[in-house]
């Protein structure tokens, strides 16, 4: 794991320093840390979320035939093929 260093006015310095002290971490890096998965959660959901939307917003939904699901089975057996040739 690579460190990475940072500079905070004071007031936040104080205030991360508090949470740990109470408890709700056992160090700043676990603080950090933190902040960021619920950064990832956050831009993941608003990603999701968009993708939807445009899922919905693109017009009305078919119905998925034989011949969609045959195609898929095909491209799926040809990128497995592909995958353990390489092995």
């Amino acid at each position: 794991m690579k460190s990475m260093n940072i500079s905070l006015p004071d007031t936040m310095r104080d205030y991360i320093e508090e949470q740990v002290a109470q408890g709700g971490y056992s160090s700043v890096s676990e603080y950090f840390r933190e902040l960021v998965r619920q950064d990832q959660k956050l831009r993941a959901n608003e990603r999701l979320q968009t993708m939807l939307l445009e899922g919905l917003n693109s017009g009305n939904a078919t119905e998925m035939t034989a011949q969609d699901w045959e195609d898929i089975r095909q491209v799926v057996r040809e990128k497995t093929n592909k995958r353990q040739s390489a092995i």
